[in-house]
């Protein structure tokens, strides 16, 4: 389904080693999911989007989102003709949502989990 832009999950473990850089001492990873090139972690203080650029993706942006700026969020699950699932988040300062599209087989319901224990703190 990768090859259709929608984002699965994938091993926060293994995510976490992959991105260490990324991650402030002690910061883990809850969740994380890969759409084609790009990537979506949930890390216990932030979301951070990570999309490769260009036909090559050596252009590298990391979009961290503190999880105190995001004012509310949507979720859309899949249906019977619609296969994927959405979530919109909205941050602070910003008109347009951030939109991810994920698998039928992502559980949209662990992703609006992890948004509600971390944004509703």
């Amino acid at each position: 389904m990768a090859l259709f832009g929608n984002a699965h999950a994938i091993d926060p473990a293994s995510a976490a080693q992959d991105f260490a850089r990324l991650l402030g001492q002690g910061e883990q990873v809850h969740a994380a999911y890969l759409l084609i090139r790009d990537t979506i972690l949930f890390t216990d203080r932030r979301l951070i989007l990570i999309d490769k650029q260009g036909i090559t993706g050596k252009k590298v942006e990391y979009h961290s989102v503190p999880y105190r700026s995001i004012t509310h969020f949507a979720v859309e699950t899949a249906g019977t003709f619609d296969l994927d699932a959405e979530l919109k988040i909205w941050v602070s300062g910003t008109q347009l949502p951030i939109t991810k599209t994920f698998t039928k087989g992502v559980d949209i319901y662990e992703v609006q989990a992890i948004l509600t224990q971390f944004v509703a703190r």
